[in-house]
């Protein structure tokens, strides 16, 4: 959340992106800093997939990061 706080500071459009398991944190986060970062979740965990399923995912969240980078 910092990250793309710092980028839209300096007018660089940017995307987080998290797994669902981090919807509450970054809408703290976003409360907390006084900025509503676009983000893109994908499905929880991710940390035990194996590449192929890596990609599915990037893929399947793909069309949301550039939509969402579109409207910054």
């Amino acid at each position: 959340m910092h990250d793309i706080t710092d980028l839209e500071s300096r007018g660089i459009p940017g995307v987080g992106v998290a797994s669902t398991e981090f919807i509450p944190a970054a809408a703290a986060q976003a409360e907390s800093l006084g900025f509503d970062a676009a983000m893109v979740f994908v499905q929880h965990p991710i940390q035990d997939r194996d590449d192929d399923e890596m990609r599915a995912l990037a893929e399947a969240a793909y069309d949301k990061i550039v939509a969402r980078v579109s409207m910054s």
